[in-house]
Parts: structure tokens; sequence; C-alpha cells
């Protein structure tokens, strides 16, 4: 029994690998993040294999039946709507359940938007602090206090309704003239990355109305 977490293409679907397309067609089934963008990956490469839902509204309820259906299988298959499961998506739960039942577990390389990112930033990269996404209301100040007081890279990921509320609260806490990137539409036909101070960025976006997935890159502080 084993459970293999496999990432999908962010945005291309040439970045999937070959190794990922073979366990896919050779699981006994495919977990979900939505059941309907699988299908069409799936689909896209002639690949017939049932798909079941789990994703983050339902996996504390699905995780012991879910577990046990691994434990009656030879190999089980999952994946998030895009990128590597488990980051920023629903992964975590599984991987620690399946580990406590001594249910083997791997991890393919492969497409997560922030490692293109973070390299195209041109900041630091020898060492960084992934943030996620920030949380909505509760400990978001905190976190962005956090951010600002950090001498490594930060990374963090923004939806284009709160990407401007961000870069104001980053610019609040960090400095306006504090480095950084925002790249958007990884890996997929509008892609486009933006350098420059927060004060820079926030007026580019101001200008350009934000669309689609963020990753933002924000330099460590300096003394």
């Amino acid at each position: 029994m084993k459970l293999t977490l496999v990432p999908t293409p962010i945005g291309n679907l040439e970045d999937i690998t070959l190794r990922a397309i073979r366990l896919l067609k050779e699981c006994d089934y495919i977990l979900a993040e939505d059941t309907r963008e699988t299908k069409k990956l799936l689909a896209h490469f002639s690949i017939d294999k049932h798909v079941q839902s789990y994703h983050l509204n339902n996996e504390h309820a699905v995780l012991k039946n879910t577990v046990e259906r691994i434990q009656q299988s030879n190999h089980v298959v999952l994946v998030s709507d895009a990128g590597t499961p488990a980051i920023s998506d629903p992964g975590f739960l599984l991987v620690r359940a399946c580990l406590k039942e001594n249910i083997e577990v791997e991890c393919l390389p492969g497409p997560t938007a922030f490692v293109p990112a973070l390299v195209v930033s041109g900041l630091p990269c020898e060492t960084f602090t992934f943030c996620g996404f920030l949380p909505h209301k509760k400990g978001r100040e905190t976190k962005i206090k956090k951010i600002a007081a950090d001498e490594n890279t930060s990374v963090l990921y923004e939806s284009p309704h709160r990407l401007l509320k961000t870069l104001d609260q980053l610019i609040q806490f960090c400095g306006p003239d504090r480095t950084g990137s925002v790249s958007r539409e990884i890996s997929k036909k509008f892609e486009e990355t933006a350098r420059g101070t927060l004060a820079e960025l926030k007026d580019h976006f101001t200008k350009q109305e934000p669309r689609g997935e963020f990753v933002l890159v924000i330099s460590g502080q300096r003394d």
C-alpha cells in the first residue's frame, strides 16, 4: 500500500513529467482537490481512471475512511488543482495520517508556483521563508510584521482581489523602499513578473488591474 503525491501543471500542460503520467495511469484511483479539473487533465493525456474528491472542505470528515481505503489498495495518487499537493493545498493531514499507519508515502518532484517566482525575482534565494497564503483576518498583521523583520527573502501567495491590500500592508510595515517582485500566471500565456520597490509594485498594479494567481517575493530586512 502506497500514497504518491503527484504535482500537476500550474499552467502549461507540457510541464507534467513522464513519470507523473505513468503513475496516473497505473494507480488504483486518484484523490483530487477538484474532480472536474483533474478529469480535464486526465482526458488530455487519455487516462481513464476513477477520481475521488478530497479537498479542504471535506478532508477532516473523510480522512479516516480515506486512509482505510488506501490500506485496502495497492497504490493511490493524490493531486491538487495545480502544483504540488500539500503546498498551500490539501495533503498534509493525509500524509501525516498515512505515516502514522505505516503507509508508504512518496512525492514526485514537479511544478510549484513559488520556486520559479523566487528564482526570477533577482532576490537572494540561498535561504528564504515560504509563507503560503496570509491569514485573511486573525493573525494577518502579526504575519506581515514577521515578514518585515525577517532577514531572509520571503515568498507568499496572494489572490487578485487581495493583492493591493497586501502591498499596502507590506509598505506599512516594511517601508515603501523595500524591494520585491510580483509574478502572476506562471507557466501560462500571460505570465508576467514585475520588479521594484513595494511602492512601485503597488503603483503598477493600481494602474493594471490584478488578474490571475500571484506570488509575491519580498527582500529581507537589512540594518
